[in-house]
């Protein structure tokens, strides 16, 4: 069970408890070429390696939020400026969220104040615990859709291959005309299904559908010899920039910000899907101390290639005169004087290829149980990427690896009760049940159960928000941001009670050499009322990461290559679980009222 400090908040949370999990190792590194930077995409099912875009049909992008969609409220997810939305419908309905909790404690860094709102301490340069709640489907507090049903599949039964079949039915569907942005669902009846090649789903509006994840419900069975993907959900192409970009004229945008100056913006308006270029550049990894990285052979590493950018996707929510305002902040800080020349920047795009309003729904994936090294094929559950307002919901995975791999062109994505479970050890260098590299992502009632896995890594480049909701693992690991530099990570009433000093459960730092130059691998990161017995959290230059309320022993650990430990981040309230009980959930109340917690299920 968990540590007794953290039972008013996995009551909170409707996490109830975890299981017992064994030893692991550590994570080999295949990292894809970026001027040796190792660009990673989470599209590809190992760790680092980039992959092409699955094949598909062209589909409408649909970059803004359709008030169409069923199970969406209005008014939910269109409120791009996140600060209001209708918190002044009733505070009261919030209180449940915002509520003193009876062990725990406070924090300046995010806190309720004297009229019952949160409120947050700011650095000197205005950097603050962003607002994680612009994660997820529809930008958040938005229920996922509920499609109609346009064909039904039954299996074959015995060992028949029922992959032609279900294909045809996706592909039927996804020849039907859109509907306020959806066309329908294939429904899997009850029972087991074999398939022997990857399931794709390749346009807009379409929806796999079991009868359950549990008994009696649908089983999606990988069957064959050779190791294979079973369900590929992506878009074509990628972000294609329209225009000039705008130089961003501040001296320093902090992290959290929704709102910058450009020097021009005329060629802007309010709806125009934009990227924030952040360049890599030598000042830059001259601070980060990542500019002279050499491995243990005595042969440099690059951590990330300068000339190269770290792009944020995002929407414009409303201009004044040179200000853009966007529709969720931003995660890392943009500082003049370390980003200069060439400076940052925004620049509209189109993504033709990228599909929408997708999903996988109440079934179970199983695939053969087997321990193979990292470098070799893998059964694995699902690849997504490419695109937007995608969900999975009631999922559970039992025997694959890198199960899930959420690449860097997906936006607006939630995984609620996707479930991943290993029968046998996995012995070699660890995979992850969780590859998370897409921007606006909540997991959400999630877990990882078995032994030698990572439950959770964020990739290469990513820039979130990305937020794990009451995630368990008894994975002898917990939630680790794999390399090269992604920000804006939550870690929110997560359990990881099996993880050693080795491998601690909060593992926010830097990697140095490890694999090909990993580095440092996550700013602006945030473990709220974590439990872990052990804690790593580290202070990256001219960054932050944080760690509230969380339970476990804080530990330091030198970088690969380095005798030299960095400092600490910010520990608050250790040992004492702090108020409020959840902050993505107190947030999204907090900006859209009490109905978008309900909608996700809270």
């Amino acid at each position: 069970m968990l540590h007794a400090n953290r039972r008013s908040v996995v009551a909170h949370l409707a996490v109830a408890s975890v299981v017992a999990f064994a030893a692991c190792g550590e994570a080999a590194d295949h990292d894809a070429a970026d001027g040796g930077a190792g660009a990673a995409d989470a599209s590809s099912p190992s760790h680092e390696g980039g992959g092409a875009d699955a094949p598909g049909h062209d589909a409408p992008g649909h970059e803004a939020g359709d008030a169409g969609i069923p199970g969406r409220d209005a008014g939910d997810a269109g409120d791009a400026s996140g600060d209001a939305g209708d918190a002044s419908a009733g505070q009261a309905s919030c209180a449940k969220w915002l509520a003193t909790a009876p062990d725990g404690g406070t924090s300046a860094w995010a806190h309720v104040d004297a009229t019952g709102h949160l409120a947050y301490e700011t650095m000197p340069r205005g950097d603050r615990i962003m607002d994680f709640s612009h994660a997820g489907y529809m930008g958040g507090g938005v229920a996922l859709p509920v499609l109609p049903a346009q064909k039904t599949v039954s299996p074959a039964g015995g060992t028949a291959d029922d992959t032609a079949a279900i294909q045809a039915a996706l592909d039927a569907v996804a020849a039907l005309p859109l509907s306020a942005g959806l066309r329908g669902a294939v429904v899997l009846a009850p029972g087991a299904f074999h398939i022997g090649a990857t399931l794709t789903i390749h346009a807009s509006g379409v929806v796999l559908r079991g009868s359950g994840s549990g008994t009696g419900g649908t089983s999606l069975v990988m069957t064959g010899a050779t190791p294979f993907l079973a369900i590929s959900m992506s878009g074509t192409g990628s972000h294609k920039t329209a225009g000039s970009p705008a130089a961003i004229t501040d001296s320093y945008v902090p992290s959290g910000a929704l709102s910058f100056d450009v020097q021009d913006a005329s060629g802007f308006a309010a709806g125009d899907t934009v990227l924030v270029h952040r360049p890599v550049t030598t000042a830059w990894l001259a601070l980060m101390g990542m500019d002279h990285l050499v491995n243990s052979a005595g042969q440099a590493e690059t951590w990330l290639g300068a000339g190269s950018t770290i792009d944020t996707d995002r929407t414009i929510a409303s201009i004044s005169g040179n200000t853009i305002t966007l529709d969720a902040p931003l995660t890392d800080s943009l500082d003049a004087a370390y980003l200069s020349p060439p400076g940052a920047s925004v620049e509209k795009y189109t993504f033709a290829g990228r599909i929408s309003q997708v999903g996988i729904e109440h079934l179970r994936v199983v695939g053969p149980a087997l321990d193979v090294p990292i470098a070799d094929p893998q059964y694995s559950m699902l690849a997504m990427n490419g695109v937007i307002d995608a969900w999975v919901s009631d999922v559970a995975v039992e025997d694959t690896q890198n199960a899930f791999a959420i690449g860097g062109q997906a936006r607006r994505v939630t995984l609620d009760r996707a479930t991943v479970t290993h029968t046998i050890a996995h012995t070699g260098d660890n995979m992850a049940d969780f590859s998370l590299s897409a921007t606006q992502l909540l997991v959400s009632r999630s877990s990882s159960t078995g032994t030698g896995e990572w439950p959770i890594v964020t990739q290469g480049r990513e820039t979130g928000p990305i937020v794990a909701l009451g995630f368990t693992s008894n994975q002898p690991s917990g939630i680790s941001p794999h390399q090269r530099w992604a920000t804006g990570l939550l870690a929110d009433g997560c359990a990881f009670p099996n993880s050693p000093k080795g491998t601690p459960g909060v593992a926010f730092w830097d990697r140095g050499t490890h694999g090909s130059g990993q580095g440092w691998t996550v700013g602006w990161g945030v473990a709220w009322n974590v439990y872990s017995p052990f804690l790593l959290v580290q202070q990256p230059p001219g960054s932050q990461n944080w760690c509230i309320g969380c339970t476990g022993q804080i530990v330091s650990k030198a970088p690969a290559g380095s005798s030299t430990t960095p400092p600490n981040g910010i520990f608050d309230s250790p040992g004492a679980p702090v108020t409020p009980g959840s902050l993505y959930l107190a947030q999204l109340c907090e900006r859209l009222g009490p109905s978008a917690v309900a909608n996700i299920g809270y």
